[in-house]
């Protein structure tokens, strides 16, 4: 299965392995709960996605890559206590609490939060010594005496044997106590996270075209090539932060981050190639509607790589365009929810307070993704800024003025998404350019969610495949209308 297929396994499990009885007891009892074992290739997004789960579920999380620990910080160090046994005394040895185990307790003493996800990364890469002891961990959850405290959920990952020469096969013993999910690379599962989390366009664009260099892993004479799509993600954040600094992105920085020299080298040309499109085709010309005849030529009769290259490039600056204005809407949302407890009577202080609270909670497990933090700091700002005002009228008033600066940045995007669609039926008409445009917004997280509320007529014109996406937008406008029902 991709990623995100092992993201709803992972979750499923979790909810399932959560229900509760009328008396508050698991429907399945600790015991018989199997962990959860993420087989995959490296760098395929495993770590990610138990983050993700843990932030959208509320769960506390715990971490650890487990070849960094030695048998005695799993197992804890041995030490001698005193025990009577029928008339007599006894020096025993016993094991101080694993390390491991000690920082569920601490997670769940500095959050509050009884339930997480205990994760264990490498376990089939352990170490002969404590090899064993880990055996012992996926059976009975318990390193020496001590076990994992209840409502927390064991999920462990691995690489296959192929991927990494000290991986271990386990016995069929092992295995049929685990829950075993095999992920793939996926380029289609990755290019919605990638959407989610602003991955650069000239990657973006690439890999549309050349979708065997997403993910590869090979053996020559100079030993292992490889690309991966954590290769790719961290490629696209350095790439953000180098052309912000007015820094050369060349082919010694994309090198460091794409392990394959024959990849490397055709992505440091094409990254040349995109810069030189995104400087000759006068991109905000074609957003505001006014690009020249010269253009609209050039475009058409544009190789399709070079079209593709120009499209990912209107794409990638609407879709950032789109996701700050969904991301504002969402801080209004919660600002709301909010903003009610005090027009109720509570005191703006100690809502911030509760709500700094919860912030610092997360972010010491470090599950908050780059929105969330963003969300949650935003949110915090507006709240200390109106601290110890009595007056909700001046408090309501700029939530108003929030609300309404969203609302005109969405009628602008809106005529630009307008103008997007007007080049490209003027220049391509309905060929495939359309057909990418088309699809490409239809399966964007924030691009699907700003269609749904604020509609975009040339969209549903041109989406001769409406029927397959209705359902989705049905789905996403019932999430319209509850946002509504929360606005103030």
């Amino acid at each position: 299965m991709n990623i995100a297929e092992a993201k709803e396994q992972l979750t499923n499990t979790i909810k399932a392995y959560s229900m509760k009885d009328r008396f508050r007891n698991y429907v399945m009892p600790v015991r018989d709960q199997r962990p959860l074992f993420l087989m995959g290739p490296p760098g395929i997004g495993k770590t990610e996605i138990v983050m993700q789960v843990a932030e959208e579920l509320g769960l506390g999380l715990v971490s650890y890559s487990i070849t960094h620990h030695t048998r005695q910080s799993a197992l804890g160090l041995p030490k001698i206590v005193h025990r009577t046994y029928g008339d007599r005394e006894y020096d025993v040895s016993e094991y101080t609490m694993s390390e491991i185990i000690a920082s569920v307790y601490d997670v769940m003493a500095d959050t509050g939060l009884r339930e997480g996800i205990l994760f264990l990364d490498e376990v089939n890469c352990v170490s002969e010594t404590l090899t064993p002891t880990m055996l012992q961990f996926l059976q009975f959850k318990t390193f020496g005496k001590h076990r994992v405290p209840d409502g927390w959920i064991i999920v462990t990952a691995g690489n296959p044997v192929e991927y990494n020469r000290n991986a271990k096969e386990f016995d069929i013993v092992t295995w049929d106590r685990l829950k075993r999910v095999d992920i793939e690379p996926d380029y289609e599962a990755w290019k919605a996270y990638a959407y989610l989390t602003g991955v650069h366009a000239s990657i973006l664009t690439y890999l549309e075209a050349r979708r065997g260099s997403f993910y590869k892993v090979e053996e020559s004479v100079d030993g292992k090539k490889f690309v991966t799509a954590r290769g790719w993600s961290d490629l696209s954040a350095i790439i953000r932060m180098y052309e912000d600094l007015d820094i050369k992105v060349d082919r010694k920085l994309i090198g460091q981050y794409l392990q394959d020299p024959e990849t490397a080298d055709d992505f440091a040309a094409y990254y040349d190639l995109f810069r030189k499109y995104r400087s000759d085709y006068k991109l905000e010309d074609i957003l505001y509607g006014a690009e020249s005849e010269d253009i609209r030529e050039r475009a058409a009769a544009a190789p399709f790589d070079e079209r593709l290259s120009l499209l990912g490039l209107l794409l990638g600056i609407i879709r950032e365009e789109i996701s700050d204005v969904v991301r504002t809407e969402d801080i209004a949302a919660e600002l709301v929810k909010l903003l009610r407890q005090v027009k109720g009577g509570a005191d703006i202080n100690e809502v911030a307070e509760r709500e700094e609270e919860l912030y610092h909670r997360f972010l010491r497990m470090g599950v908050l993704s780059k929105d969330a933090r963003n969300r949650y700091e935003t949110v915090l700002e507006f709240l200390r800024g109106h601290a110890g005002s009595a007056d909700f009228a001046t408090i309501k008033s700029d939530y108003d003025q929030i609300v309404s600066e969203m609302k005109a940045s969405a009628e602008k995007v809106s005529r630009r998404l307008d103008n997007l669609f007007a080049f490209a039926e003027k220049v391509w008409g309905q060929g495939q350019e359309m057909v990418i445009l088309v699809t490409e917004l239809t399966i964007g997280f924030y691009s699907s969610r700003f269609i749904a509320r604020y509609g975009c007529d040339a969209y549903y014109r041109n989406n001769e495949s409406l029927k397959l996406y209705e359902r989705k937008l049905e789905i996403l406008k019932k999430g319209e209308e509850l946002w509504q029902q929360n606005t103030m």
